[in-house]
């Protein structure tokens, strides 16, 4: 073999190592598993998203609509006028309907000096309330959590207004469940041929389905927060009952947890667990019998877990919002 053979494959093969680590170099990094999308909110409680994925949340306290742009960038829609706010009172929960690109309409749940009420909107336009009377409390108890369910009826969560025998009175709309048409009244097949679809409960804060099963989470008083499965027509126990007990009428939890943990918020199912916000501190990662533990603990507070477009988990904190990949 000439020498000018011998040189030009050893500079073939130098070529080729250099490519290699060249190529290695350049391989794509893994996307980190939680990033910040918004920062400095005033009380973010909940989000949902229209169909081009601008994300819509709302702030308790400054009582705004507010979305972020599938490119990042946030901004005001609208101000809520006669909005109540306390310590949990406020702008609460919001749900875009499932059939926007016809009605373009998005419902809120908010506090008023006299109640709590349920309200939709066209985005920029006053609210028209739909549900009315829900019992508000002087500073707790609201509730607030609405979504569509996969039957396309809306269904929110309601807080006892601070006053625990709303919660078994039929005729009252606190510690309930209720499952609603887009006008606001009783959807069809309802157990009570009311509003209501399951009673007991003390303050709804999270609404999740694992296909068609509902699950909520409920704060306790002093003892437990819980995690539950609802069934309509079931009575969840409050306030004679927090966490488990042995009277036959009531549904027991699925799962507890002592109040100074849990302390449950906003709730969704993403890849096959379900995520619950907790205002103590972290996400709880949980499979449908409530074991598991808690992630995200570095964010301090979190309000509301929610499934996003492009299989991407929101995590929404007081005063940020991210996206996760749940691990």
């Amino acid at each position: 073999m000439t020498v000018r053979r011998k040189l030009a494959i050893a500079a073939a093969s130098a070529t080729t190592v250099l490519l290699a680590a060249s190529t290695a170099i350049a391989a794509p990094v893994q996307p980190l598993a939680i990033r910040q999308v918004a920062s400095g909110l005033n009380q973010a409680w909940a989000v949902d998203f229209l169909p081009d994925g601008t994300a819509l949340f709302t702030e308790k306290d400054s009582r705004k609509i507010k979305k972020i742009a599938p490119n990042g960038q946030v901004s005001d829609v609208q101000t809520i006028s006669g909005v109540s706010v306390t310590k949990e009172a406020g702008l609460l929960g919001i749900a875009v309907s499932p059939t926007y690109a016809a009605d373009q309409l998005v419902f809120i749940y908010y506090t008023t000096s006299s109640d709590n009420r349920i309200a939709k909107l066209k985005l920029g336009q006053a609210p028209n309330p739909i549900v009315t009377g829900i019992p508000r409390g002087s500073q707790y108890h609201h509730g607030g959590r609405i979504k569509f369910g996969p039957d396309g009826f809306l269904y929110a969560g309601t807080g006892d207004g601070q006053n625990g025998a709303n919660a078994q009175n039929r005729d009252s709309l606190g510690g309930k469940v209720l499952r609603v048409d887009k006008n606001g009244a009783a959807a069809p097949g309802n157990p009570f041929n009311s509003r209501v679809y399951s009673l007991g409960h003390r303050n709804v804060q999270g609404l999740a389905w694992v296909g068609t099963q509902l699950y909520i989470s409920d704060i306790g008083a002093s003892e437990v927060d819980e995690l539950n499965k609802i069934t309509a027509g079931g009575n969840y126990g409050w306030p004679s009952c927090e966490g488990p007990c042995s009277n036959p009428a009531y549904t027991n939890p699925v799962k507890t947890w002592p109040t100074s943990q849990a302390t449950p918020s906003g709730l969704t199912y993403y890849k096959g667990s379900l995520f619950m916000a907790s205002l103590k501190g972290g996400t709880f990662k949980l499979n449908t019998s409530g074991a598991g533990g808690k992630i995200y603990t570095n964010l301090g507070r979190t309000r509301d877990e929610v499934t996003g477009p492009n299989n991407v988990l929101w995590v929404i904190t007081p005063s940020g919002i991210y996206n996760a990949d749940g691990a």
